[in-house]
């Protein structure tokens, strides 16, 4: 046979001998990916089994899954692939993609009406391509909410945590925060593990020892390339329906643009004995946008855009929430090699702690205060040595605390207007005053004295980090001296949205939205509560689940 064939085979014998190898450069994955087109070179109508918009923390893992058997899968991501830049979601660079707000970057930023700025993915892999990269379980409370099979959900993050996790190495900062945490009573100690546990443990990472991050779009190895195809920079501009008389509305099909203007249409296959679908999977905000463009959601705010009501559902786009983010800015006088979180602290009044350092944070603050004042040596150095820094910091389980989405018009590249009303709960607010109680005490501690400028007082790290607080909001007088107040100015995204599309409210048990056909929502916009620490496991698992749970109908 030629070279160029020969070659082939022997990929093709690697793969199969080493299924998790990941010693080749991260770039050269891409070309794995021929199933991963643009989206201009898709034809003007095509038709598939199933559709799934966004390609996403979900979507990926999902899409994966159902080309396994013999359906035709299409993938529509409104975004470009991770793999083109590989520099950009290294390690050292979380911080500067995350706040890049350029207008082809891969993360699309926008201000909340509580005037929090937040950030959402626009990139295949979704949130997994810029997210601070922590990944551990969720609890089993969530298995329950979400309506999983235990045993199944562990099948499926075993089947993620196969391709794309790794144990963190040792990090000096991560190490003296976890003995800090032990040292003021979050305890026990669980030693490493990916499981869901009060107390202090060290879980998994999605970046490799090299610093490289793997995300959700490296699950789609395990796709069936004869029967996937990818988009890139494919916009959906609205999710076809057909409606009888007397007959329920049933999505067919989804309008999208590529990068050039140019309209396709997909829809799905008429021979599929009506077990073709259409899922929508394009994240906690993009989810509820979409299915609002296309006429679900309340039909008075529907009509006023223009937008023709496919059906009149007031809950699509409410119970909107975000884990709320406070902390404390530490500088430190000496240099200690950067880290990302690894190790996370659950107490029982339901905070979780964690912390990373060796970063420039200034991206992240607001213009909401006044600047770091300067008025003795340690702040002095602060000033100077913008990396000489760590940010520890917490959350709270939930939240109660709910807000609202809908649309300001109908582009649907454009951001929606969203509220999540941090704080509004009372329990909220308690929760986090006696987090920041219990970072306060691991500041304190032996085990990060070592790491402290011994003239700095924490009322001034108090002090200077409500000044530096990475949002626009206007600080109270007493913010400094009041821990509810501290936690009102100071607080900031932890990016972990979810709701709009929640289950028995947009939703059944099976995710298929209530009072149509042929279209279920799968990502967390479905989720009442955050789960776990971080919630990027439970959602790539979700992924996976329901694809299992689809295929197993399917065969019926």
């Amino acid at each position: 046979m030629g070279l160029k064939y020969s070659w082939r085979f022997l990929a093709l014998v690697f793969m199969v001998v080493f299924p998790n190898f990941h010693g080749l450069n991260y770039a050269e994955k891409a070309p794995k990916y021929s199933f991963i087109q643009e989206a201009t070179s898709a034809p003007e109508v095509s038709f598939y089994d199933y559709i799934v918009i966004g390609g996403g923390t979900a979507g990926c893992p999902l899409a994966a899954t159902l080309s396994a058997r013999d359906a035709k899968v299409l993938v529509l991501e409104r975004g470009g692939s991770p793999y083109t830049n590989t520099t950009k979601i290294r390690t050292e660079n979380v911080i500067s993609t995350l706040t890049d707000d350029s207008p082809n970057s891969i993360s699309q930023s926008f201000i909340s009406e509580d005037r929090v700025p937040g950030n959402r993915a626009r990139v295949l892999g979704g949130g997994t391509v810029i997210n601070l990269g922590f990944y551990s379980r969720a609890e089993t409370l969530f298995l329950k909410e979400a309506g999983i099979d235990e045993a199944l959900a562990n099948e499926s993050y075993e089947w993620v945590e196969k391709k794309i996790v790794y144990k963190p190495g040792a990090f000096q900062w991560q190490t003296a925060v976890r003995n800090g945490l032990l040292e003021v009573g979050v305890l026990p100690d669980n030693g490493f593990t990916y499981a869901h546990l009060n107390g202090t443990k060290t879980s998994g990472t999605i970046f490799d020892k090299n610093g490289n991050r793997h995300t959700a779009a490296d699950l789609l190895e395990y796709a069936n390339p004869t029967m996937i195809k990818v988009y890139l920079h494919a916009v959906v501009h609205k999710i076809t329906f057909t409606t009888k008389d007397g007959q329920r509305p049933k999505a067919d099909g989804v309008i999208f643009y590529d990068a050039n203007g140019g309209r396709h249409i997909a829809y799905l296959k008429h021979e599929s004995n009506n077990r073709s679908e259409i899922i929508l999977s394009a994240g906690a905000i993009g989810s509820p946008q979409l299915l609002m463009l296309s006429g679900i959601g309340p039909a008075a705010r529907l009509r006023s855009l223009g937008i023709k009501v496919v059906l009149d559902q007031p809950m699509v786009g409410r119970e909107m929430a975000d884990k709320p983010l406070n902390g404390l800015i530490i500088p430190y006088p000496t240099h200690i090699p950067l880290s990302l979180a690894t190790v996370v602290g659950i107490n029982k009044t339901s905070n979780y702690f964690e912390s990373l350092n060796g970063f420039d944070l200034s991206a992240l603050s607001g213009s909401g205060g006044a600047q770091p004042q300067t008025s003795n040596p340690s702040q002095e150095a602060m000033a100077n040595s913008t990396r000489n820094q760590a940010f520890l910091v917490q959350t709270i389980f939930g939240p109660i605390s709910k807000g609202y989405l809908e649309l300001q018009n109908t582009n649907a590249s454009d951001n929606p207007r969203l509220r999540f009303n941090y704080f509004q709960a009372a329990v909220d607010l308690r929760r986090c005053v006696s987090g920041m109680q219990t970072i306060i005490n691991v500041v304190n501690s032996d085990s990060l004295s070592r790491f402290r400028f011994r003239n700095m007082t924490t009322q001034d790290l108090i002090n200077m980090t409500v000044n530096r607080a990475g949002n626009l909001r206007r600080r109270n007088p007493n913010a400094t001296t009041s821990l509810e107040q501290y936690c009102i100015d100071t607080v900031m995204t932890f990016w972990h949205y979810h709701g709009g599309c929640q289950i028995g409210k947009v939703v059944d048990r099976d995710y298929k939205v209530l009072g149509l056909d042929q279209l279920r929502v799968i990502d967390a916009s479905t989720f009442s509560f955050s789960p776990g620490t971080n919630p990027q496991a439970a959602i790539m698992m979700l992924g996976r689940s329901m694809g299992r749970r689809i295929l197993q109908s399917r065969r019926r």
